[in-house]
């Protein structure tokens, strides 16, 4: 039953009585009043917040050709692999460029939704608060998607370069890995829908403060699982102070 204030529902609480083996049952002819249990609607709320970068932000899209040729791999099995050293490939370094970029179908750059919900999640979860419980209460709105559907925030300013890097594979073997970078001071904003029940709008914004500061975006960020970390992809809220002292 739905009222003006949420949902309420009619539980039967009828007495309580245990049988010879002591289990507990419910009596439904004893005469017990029954018990309302209301659930309140959600009280969603919207905010806009702009960020910048303050060090790189280094996409690292797993580009469509990449996702075939594992497909391919897999479905060939071991069986059909072909034994021995097999010959490598030229790399296509400006191809790499381009498919580790995030970009939407309208064609402009973004950061995945996931990657910022990802950062409010972990830097919640430094505050003590459970991820789960994060994973509820704060979300990201897309504005654009890419053309595998994956929700984007828009990179309002600042243009992607190619950037070569000097990497270790999980093997251990070197490797050059061309990736699309955008250099610090890129911008975005950030719409945010929160649960004004569990969080208030202030809080939101000191998450997305601690998320840029702790946790970051894209390779190297600092909360990478797969090294230390390299500084990149950190950010921070725009204010009129320091949008001042940086122009």
């Amino acid at each position: 039953m739905k009222n003006g204030n949420g949902f309420a529902a009619v539980v039967p609480s009828g007495k309580r009585v245990k049988d010879a083996g002591d289990r507990v049952t419910m009596d439904p002819n004893a005469a017990s009043p029954q018990e309302k249990v209301l659930i309140q609607a959600p009280n969603f709320r919207t905010i806009e917040v702009l960020v910048r970068g303050t060090s790189k932000y280094v996409m690292n899209n797993f580009g469509a050709e990449a996702r075939e040729m594992m497909r391919q791999d897999m479905a060939r099995g071991s069986v059909d692999k072909p034994r021995g050293k097999t010959k490598r490939a030229a790399k296509d370094f400006d191809k790499g460029f381009t498919d580790s970029m995030h970009t939407a179908a309208a064609g402009w750059p973004g950061i995945p939704v996931t990657a910022i919900r990802a950062a409010l999640v972990r830097a919640a979860q430094l505050c003590g608060v459970e991820m789960t419980q994060a994973k509820m209460c704060v979300f990201v709105e897309a504005d654009g998607y890419a053309k595998d559907g994956q929700g984007l925030v828009r990179i309002t300013k600042g243009t992607p370069e190619k950037c070569e890097d000097f990497v270790r594979n999980k093997g251990g073997a070197a490797d050059i890995r061309t990736r699309a970078i955008v250099p610090a001071g890129w911008e975005a904003l950030l719409t945010l829908r929160f649960d004004a029940d569990f969080v208030s709008s202030q809080s939101v914004v000191n998450l997305v403060h601690r998320a840029g500061q702790q946790v970051g975006v894209g390779a190297g960020r600092p909360f990478s699982t797969m090294s230390v970390g390299q500084g990149w992809g950190t950010f921070e809220i725009v204010t009129d102070d320091n949008r001042k002292g940086a122009s």
